[in-house]
């Protein structure tokens, strides 16, 4: 018996895992590079932070793309299951939330003074969390609605 080929719905829900681990790793960097010493090294320090945050945007857009976009998850999603739309839009209002914090982040964390690094930090630590819990509520959609898990670790 040959192998069937996946349907189009279990290739899109596989590029989502995907990206939700790349999404994973950019929030981790960020963690990462939010958590080193600053003392002394300022300048790397603002650097480290720089690029995590520059990664970070990136990914997030193409996350707001894919959920979001004219072929996005989103749309489809509520072709066949429209008893989701109230989560579907609290979930795009919360990108829009997402991205105004990544967007205070980059302009925050352009070029810290030595007394700024803990209100960097602090902005950081802060989206980090709104980025964990809008992860744990797009699982809770996708879950809802196709009864597949679609993880975020591969």
């Amino acid at each position: 018996m040959e192998p069937s080929s996946p349907t189009p719905e279990q290739v899109f829900l596989e590029a989502l895992r995907r990206h939700r681990a790349e999404l994973r790793e950019s929030m981790s960097a960020l963690e990462q590079a939010l958590a080193a010493p600053a003392p002394t090294r300022l300048d790397a320090w603002t650097q480290r932070v720089h690029v995590a945050l520059v990664e970070l945007s990136a990914d997030f857009r193409e996350h707001i793309d894919i959920t979001e976009g004219p072929d996005g998850l989103y749309g489809g999603l509520l072709t066949t299951a429209p008893r989701l739309s109230n989560a579907v839009a609290r979930l795009t209002r919360e990108h829009a939330q997402i991205r105004d914090l990544v967007e205070d982040l980059l302009t925050c964390a352009s070029e810290p003074e030595a007394n700024d690094v803990n209100r960097v930090r602090d902005l950081g630590t802060a989206l980090l969390g709104r980025l964990v819990r809008h992860r744990q509520h797009g699982s809770d959609l996708v879950y809802e609605a196709y009864a597949v898990d679609i993880g975020g670790e591969t």
